[in-house]
């Protein structure tokens, strides 16, 4: 074997090394999901073989996906809605997982300050609307008016039912501007929502997902499964209609909402011209200057 070809061989084991290293993100995280179920293994009804080989396949679509927004200048805003625990952060991990954060971004806004409670309310909403070439992944959205803050007095009936009437005629403003939006709502049952606040009060990484407000808004269930169904009634339009993600197996869900979520743009893969790495410029007068030992990191491992 040539030199050359020895380079070659090292650079394809290389590069073999680095996409198993990225595929090792994602079992991390998958790992992380199943720690506390019982035998140890996924609860998911999809072999762990399936769901990985159908996600990097969708992963895959989507960053031609995001090549196609950014040529096009689209402007695509996803809204991801649920229950607590449903979900909704896992399956936005996994579409922004392979994508440009300058393309695609996730918003996920804090409860409004002081000055934020004196604006209009979708004011600090429509700030966080995407410009052209950008996709914006909403965790939570002006649909909290909706849910939470209804169920928990957050605001007057008055303003809950101005609300409601206010968001179909504004999301079609927001679609006639060139805005493609889409909504999900995460759905999980009772007992899947009981199971998954147990393993997350046992579980040390986890527990800093369940705060006061969770624990009440699970003694309230029936109020917010209320809530949520005057919402879908009331504020699915044909323009832009709820979609119902079947959540109580996260995988599934995941698979199914990115799926459906590539079906939602029409997309087609962009040609990109060959990249060839430049020469480096060798300068006989260069000299890389010493690096002091204390500035390095210590290495244990």
């Amino acid at each position: 074997m040539t030199s050359k070809h020895k380079e070659m061989a090292d650079w394809y084991r290389r590069a073999q090394e680095e996409i198993l290293d990225s595929m090792d993100e994602e079992l991390e995280m998958e790992l992380d999901d199943d720690r506390l179920t019982m035998d140890g293994d996924s609860s998911s009804q999809i072999p762990r073989h399936v769901y990985f080989r159908e996600l990097f396949r969708l992963q895959a679509e989507l960053v031609k996906l995001q090549d196609w927004v950014v040529v096009n200048k689209l402007k695509v805003a996803v809204l991801f809605e649920g229950r607590d625990s449903a979900g909704k952060g896992g399956a936005i991990k996994r579409i922004t997982q392979r994508l440009n954060p300058r393309v695609c971004k996730v918003v996920a806004l804090p409860a409004p300050n002081e000055r934020e409670r004196t604006q209009w309310y979708f004011q600090r909403y429509i700030s966080q609307l995407p410009a052209g070439g950008e996709i914006a992944l909403f965790d939570r959205s002006w649909y909290n008016r909706a849910g939470v803050e209804k169920v928990m007095g957050f605001c007057t009936d008055e303003e809950y039912e101005e609300f409601l009437n206010t968001v179909p005629n504004l999301e079609r403003m927001m679609i006639n501007s060139g805005i493609i939006l889409i909504k999900y709502w995460f759905s999980i049952s009772d007992e899947e929502q009981y199971n998954r606040f147990m393993m997350r009060i046992h579980d040390p990484l986890k527990q800093w997902k369940l705060s006061p407000m969770d624990l009440e808004a699970r003694r309230l269930w029936e109020a917010y499964t209320k809530a949520k169904e005057i919402m879908l009634d009331r504020t699915s339009i044909p323009e832009a209609p709820w979609w119902v993600v079947a959540a109580n197996d996260k995988k599934k869900a995941r698979l199914n909402c990115i799926s459906h979520m590539l079906t939602q743009i029409p997309y087609r893969e962009i040609d990109h011209p060959i990249v060839k790495l430049p020469a480096r410029v060798h300068n006989p007068d260069y000299l890389r200057g010493p690096v002091p030992r204390e500035m390095y990191v210590p290495e244990i491992f």
